[in-house]
């Protein structure tokens, strides 16, 4: 196991060796209190209110679930309130505990008050998952040993823990599993101002000099994610310190970030190549998400997951039960006009 020194509170933050540590860059940027974190109100109040009732009764934490597109937060809250509550913090993911096994080596290792963070936690296999009920509600294991006229139950006790679950589909999550955790809270696509503070903040952690302009281009071009706002503040870091003596300007964070091949509405590559292909091949659609995946040539997971939730909510698809269609916006988006008349795509729209 890795394990990361907290220096405020002196607690270890445990991370299991069966999921790859944080990057670098990522760590040096994630935030480590409430106070630290930005945007996300709603679930940043409910969980404060959770940590200072639990740190008054002197109880552990009640499992918390959360829910949202990747690159939101959810990851960072989990150790934020391994911080908040100085306990340590196991992570794992959902495929990874392939059998009971893997859980009872998770749950007997915590010890009281430890927090377990599952990430991806609806891939549990619905074997495990159905351990996980009675660790949840009565914090007891029941292993069968051996199999046939041989087999027996060994009952295992483990520490009262916390179980954080993260999932970017809680559609999938079962009903069973979803009502043992005391919050259900969902995360959000941030704002550009949030964002800008976000940008601003890991600069300043990576020492490097960005003024107002150069903040906001790199805010407008993150879809709305602080992982992906993270990941264009090195990128760009690196292209100033090459091409404009190291200051990021607006038309310095323009530049690079065209390099990348990201608009100024932030739309990527592969956006652009989904929305040309149902332009182009489906005259708009309707047309399943597995086709374009095997037209774009990318998997369908992927597209439903990190591309999709994207543009739907800016509007440049639409998904209707025939399957997903291109709106207005998403032609002008890539620069052609949308189809007029009574044609079966505005019908649906």
């Amino acid at each position: 196991m890795a394990s990361e020194k907290n220096p405020s509170k002196g607690t270890d933050f445990i991370t299991s060796t069966l999921t790859a540590p944080l990057s670098q860059s990522e760590s040096a940027l994630r935030p480590l209190s409430f106070a630290d974190f930005a945007g996300q109100p709603k679930t940043v109040d409910r969980l404060k209110i959770m940590v200072g009732a639990s740190k008054r009764r002197g109880e552990s934490l009640n499992h918390i679930l959360l829910s949202g597109p990747p690159g939101l937060g959810k990851t960072t809250l989990a150790f934020i309130l391994g911080h908040e509550l100085g306990r340590n913090v196991r992570v794992t993911s959902g495929p990874v505990v392939e059998k009971a096994g893997d859980l009872a080596g998770l749950l007997t290792n915590l010890e009281e008050g430890d927090i377990l963070f599952i990430d991806e936690i609806h891939r549990i296999p619905k074997t495990v998952e159905e351990y996980l009920y009675s660790a949840m509600e009565d914090f007891r294991l029941d292993i069968m040993i051996d199999q046939g006229p041989n087999a027996r139950s060994v009952r295992l006790s483990i520490p009262k823990f916390t179980l954080v679950g993260a999932t970017t589909r809680s559609g999938l999550l079962t009903a069973p599993l979803r009502s043992r955790f005391t919050l259900n809270t969902r995360l959000d696509y941030y704002d550009r101002a949030t964002l800008v503070g976000i940008v601003q903040r890991s600069c300043g952690l990576l020492k490097v000099e960005i003024d107002d302009g150069g903040a906001r281009e790199i805010a407008t071009r993150a879809r709305g994610t602080p992982r992906i706002a993270n990941n264009l503040v090195n990128f760009v870091r690196d292209y100033a310190q090459e091409k404009a003596q190291g200051k990021i300007t607006q038309p310095v964070a323009a530049a690079a970030l065209e390099l990348l091949e990201i608009d100024a509405a932030g739309l990527d590559e592969m956006d652009k190549r989904v929305l040309r292909l149902m332009a182009d091949n489906y005259k708009g659609g309707p047309v399943g998400l597995g086709t374009i995946a095997i037209a774009v040539g990318e998997e369908a997971d992927t597209l439903e997951e990190v591309h999709e939730p994207f543009l739907i909510q800016e509007g440049y698809l639409a998904r209707t039960a025939q399957g997903r269609v291109l709106t207005a916006k998403g032609y002008h988006a890539i620069g052609l006009k949308p189809l007029t008349g009574t044609s079966e795509q505005q019908a649906l729209l």
